[in-house]
């Protein structure tokens, strides 16, 4: 089934990411675009491995569902004009289960089987527009720059026959995206992000692809127009307020209407831990892939689609790549029920996901490349095109 959205009276705008390690942009984006009046369709996934998901970070919310039927996902966008949801009973139903296969058989990382899962789902959504985010890095699914430009490429020709506009970034999954890794954690952040805080790789990515969204939806003549309106619905308020209104939307209690409104409420975990750096210098690599598996290990993400999850469990670095450090001073502060000695494990491996080193580095470039109009260009050159 097709989801029909021709009566909403508005252009449908719809993003995905490939995903990575700290990757929380949808929770802050899917209300951001909306509150300019585009509908956003967003069918979302769950985590897999070391990979996090979007659902899941949601679903800490108490009471909030991510399970609605195709009656409930329409009835919601009619209301408010955004949904985060998982596949429906009649949008793609099969991806459930060829999620759960790719994870058993190994083949998570299989290049036809990622496009046919997200196209499948983005296309059935039935959206006039999709942006989609491929990560390369250590933390993405395909870590090589080239892995990851034919799964961009691949994706965009299944849009265009689709007859949809299209844009695909690729950004960088070389490190966790933000500060915060696991479920609540990154829920927080982005909040932080609508309250015109938060970090600031998680902020720009929010506004760069707000800024593209509202373009292909009309609301904005170009993408230095568009980005001038996101930073203003942060500013003012309306971003946040639209994902409140989402949040009650989708069953939020009470009790995540205050959560929303005063974070510091939330639940903690009964053990936290701080990893101090053992040698003074620059951060020079923080290891995606790795810090992914440790939050796995304390309870915030899943082996399998089975494993039940600790929404509190996480992980909070205070150090990326490029910034300096002295010993002594914490590198990552680690959540979770579990006992001492986990807690112990977890801290040494996410001390030697650390690289620290004498001589200063620069940050990785968090954009690299923009694909529009059938043309993979470097995003350094669209932005020059777009100021001149």
């Amino acid at each position: 089934e097709i989801a029909d959205l021709s009566s909403f009276g508005a252009m449908s705008i719809d993003k995905h990411s490939t995903g990575g390690v700290g990757d929380k942009v949808s929770l802050a984006l899917a209300p951001l675009v909306a509150s300019f009046g585009l509908i956003v369709p967003m069918m979302s996934g769950r985590g897999l491995g070391h990979t996090g998901g979007t659902l899941d970070k949601l679903e800490s919310l108490p009471g909030v569902r991510t399970d609605l039927s195709s009656e409930e996902f329409l009835a919601q966008l009619a209301e408010i004009g955004v949904v985060i949801s998982g596949p429906t009973n009649s949008i793609a139903p099969v991806d459930k289960a060829l999620y759960a296969l790719r994870d058993v058989t190994g083949t998570a990382s299989s290049l036809p089987l990622i496009v046919s899962s997200i196209m499948s789902k983005k296309l059935a959504e039935g959206p006039d527009g999709l942006l989609l985010d491929v990560k390369t890095g250590d933390g993405a699914f395909l870590p090589d720059w080239d892995s990851g430009h034919k799964l961009a490429q691949a994706m965009l020709a299944a849009g265009v026959l689709a007859k949809k506009r299209m844009v695909v970034l690729m950004t960088d999954m070389s490190q966790p995206l933000g500060q915060a890794v696991g479920n609540w954690l990154e829920l927080r952040e982005a909040l932080d992000v609508l309250s015109s805080k938060g970090p600031s790789d998680v902020r720009e990515l929010v506004l760069v692809q707000c800024a593209l969204m509202l373009e292909m939806g009309g609301k904005a003549s170009s993408y230095l127009v568009g980005r001038q309106m996101a930073e203003e619905n942060i500013k003012n308020g309306k971003a946040f307020q639209k994902l409140k209104q989402l949040v009650r939307a989708q069953g939020g209690k009470e009790e995540a209407d205050r959560i929303v409104d005063e974070p510091s409420r939330y639940s903690k975990s009964s053990q936290t831990l701080d990893v101090l750096a053992t040698q003074a210098g620059w951060v020079h690599s923080i290891g995606a892939r790795e810090i992914g598996a440790v939050n796995v290990m304390l309870g915030g993400g899943r082996a399998d689609m089975s494993t039940r999850i600790d929404v509190k469990a996480g992980i909070l670095l205070h150090r990326k790549v490029s910034q300096p450090v002295q010993v002594g001073e914490v590198l990552a502060t680690v959540f979770s029920d579990f006992d001492e000695t986990v807690m112990a494990a977890a801290g040494t491996r996410i001390l030697e996901a650390f690289t620290i080193r004498a001589e200063a580095v620069e940050a990785p470039q968090l954009i690299g490349h923009i694909l529009v109009n059938g043309t993979t260009m470097a995003w350094s050159q669209y932005l020059d095109i777009q100021h001149r």
